[in-house]
């Protein structure tokens, strides 16, 4: 099975639950305790309404839910045609587009300022799903914060995929070998998109076949999420209580239970934020080390909750081991 759904497998088994996979390719397994039975696809579970599930699987409602309920979320606007697209690029000069539904960083494009670009995204966005929206830019720091059981429990901020210059290879060789690092890592689940890395290397002022200098740190795209080559840094001890909270608090008015929220911030330490999207099956194994695979199983099955501590719980059968 994907790490995603090995890291919650491992820890059911270490604790007893019986675990039957149902479908390996979509991580899909069964977990059994007590007589309760969750069926699970990676930390995406029964305990998640369709409700819920629609809420944050469409970023239109995700938006409209939040700010009706009081949270500092961006200005959007469906962008059915092209043209309503340039009018929210000259309304707010720096957008994002992005597809209404979608996961994994697929067909989204940050930090769009002119209007070829932007008829090149609005098409990058269509091919994943025909509902296009466009958001206004917030400029910060990325963070994945994960809430559990309307707890948080973990946060990290998420880079873009950049390459360092050696002083003999182009751009575009730096790219394809960090490519090639990715997929091999990866299984082909992560890739720097090419012709984003085209587009923000030409905004940082280099081409395809520029040579980058020995030790410039060149960002090669605007997204940091991780398939599209972004990387993962653990913040968790830095998150602010007022944050904790916010995500805490939006998880109910979502009413998800387990929910990977993206907020563009100044500071982690701080108070100001911008929630950007909720994502109902977040990959918790990026967390680790934080005991994000730990809360999971604590909140399917509480009762098995001690023997992640290493205590003994006579509540646990060992039997049920598949």
């Amino acid at each position: 099975m994907n790490v995603y759904a090995q890291i919650l497998v491992d820890e059911a088994r270490r604790r007893g639950i019986r675990v039957d996979i149902l479908d390996d390719d979509l991580g899909l397994f069964r977990l059994t305790h007590g007589g309760v039975s969750v069926v699970c696809r990676e930390s995406l579970t029964e305990r998640t309404s369709a409700i819920a599930f629609l809420l944050c699987d469409d970023k239109r409602l995700t938006r409209r839910t939040l700010a009706q309920a009081g949270f500092c979320v961006p200005r959007q606007r469906d962008a059915r045609t092209l043209e309503h697209a340039q009018e929210a690029l000259r309304a707010w000069g720096r957008v994002v587009v992005k597809p209404a539904r979608g996961e994994q960083g697929r067909g989204i494009t940050v930090d769009v300022t002119d209007e070829a670009t932007l008829a090149r995204a609005w098409e990058r966005a269509r091919a994943v799903c025909p509902d296009v929206i466009v958001e206004e830019y917030v400029a910060g720091r990325d963070l994945r914060i994960i809430v559990i059981g309307h707890r948080f429990v973990a946060a990290a901020e998420r880079r873009p995929a950049a390459v360092t210059g050696d002083g003999r290879s182009t751009v575009g060789e730096l790219v394809a070998r960090r490519n090639e690092e990715l997929v091999q890592r990866t299984g082909g689940e992560c890739r720097i998109p090419e012709d984003e890395a085209r587009r923000v290397a030409r905004q940082a002022g280099y081409s395809w076949d520029d040579v980058l200098p020995a030790g410039v740190n060149l960002p090669v795209t605007k997204t940091a999420n991780v398939h599209t080559g972004g990387t993962i840094h653990d913040v968790t001890d830095q998150v602010s209580p007022a944050l904790r909270a916010v995500a805490e608090e939006a998880s109910r008015v979502l009413n998800i239970p387990v929910v990977g929220f993206d907020f563009i911030v100044p500071d982690p330490a701080g108070t100001d934020y911008v929630i950007l999207e909720a994502n109902e099956r977040p990959g918790l194994a990026n967390h680790e080390p934080q005991p994000t695979a730990e809360r999971f199983i604590d909140f399917l099955f509480p009762e098995t909750a001690k023997v992640a501590n290493g205590e003994q719980n006579p509540a646990v059968s060992s039997t049920g081991i598949s």
